[in-house]
């Protein structure tokens, strides 16, 4: 691509990199904007040197992913907690963790002060501490905290499988699907849900991480180039339990389309 036609496309996408920053930094108020600014913005290069039209992908989607790969990586790079908070913060999290085995449920900042042998304040210190640690974004449970906003060429298409997806989610398995539903469209943590149920950090995050394996085989096999593609799922649920959860999303998605024409027609 000639140089002047990559300039270009970068001047015209630099509010992927605005977005995209200041969505992650109203996030996560322990990084530096500007780093954060300065990865999206070499990303966002590297998109349009990378770039080939004939494939058929608009640009705004292709240097999307690549910015917010950098802005992940570059996250994972920072270390804004002395080692003293990482220590305290790891430390608070393995005794939640060990007493929710024990007791059967998510222990109070005040049991687990006791514990420790140390104040509430201390505890509650280190269990904010252990949920902003930007360490922790390869884990299970770690928030999404990259901004997906679509440009105007990719709404139509975004529409529909922002549709499809919210279809997928009603059909998965109750549990899953009150999981997926909090995190994901309520905004809540893990922890939050975690204490609401009466289980523990691990099992709530085990409910959204196979909840999102579902979702994944399911927009897997809807967009499949072809029907007789049979790529094996990433779900580690049983066959039958996977076989349920489409006939549902089938049976959902006749309804949509029952109740799109019965307006359309005026019934």
């Amino acid at each position: 691509m000639p140089m002047r036609a990559r300039n270009q496309l970068v001047v015209d996408h630099l509010h992927i990199v605005g977005a995209a920053t200041a969505y992650v930094a109203s996030r996560l108020t322990h990084v530096s904007r500007d780093d954060l600014a300065s990865a999206g913005a070499f990303a966002l290069v590297r998109a349009a040197e990378k770039f080939d039209a004939t494939l058929g992908v608009p640009f705004g989607a292709f240097a999307r992913g690549r910015v917010n790969w950098a802005l992940k990586d570059e996250l994972r790079a920072m270390d804004w907690a002395p080692r003293e908070v990482r220590v305290r913060a790891k430390a608070t999290a393995k005794v939640r963790q060990t007493l929710t085995s024990a007791l059967g449920r998510t222990p109070s900042v005040a049991e687990i002060a006791a514990a420790m042998g140390v104040d509430t304040a201390t505890v509650r210190e280190g269990l904010a501490d252990a949920e902003r640690m930007v360490t922790s974004l390869d884990a299970p449970d770690a928030p999404e905290i990259v901004w997906t906003g679509y440009l105007p060429e990719e709404l139509a298409i975004a529409s529909e499988r922002d549709e499809f997806l919210r279809r997928a989610v009603d059909a998965l398995p109750d549990r899953k699907r009150d999981v997926v539903r909090a995190i994901y469209f309520e905004d809540r943590t893990v922890t939050e849900i975690a204490d609401e149920l009466g289980v523990s950090h691990a099992a709530v995050s085990q409910q959204r991480a196979e909840g999102v394996r579902m979702l994944r085989d399911a927009l897997d096999r809807h967009y499949a180039d072809s029907p007789a593609v049979d790529a094996p799922p990433t779900s580690r649920s049983s066959a039958s339990v996977l076989d349920a959860y489409f006939e549902r999303l089938a049976e959902g998605g006749q309804r949509f389309t029952r109740a799109i024409l019965s307006h359309a027609v005026g019934v």
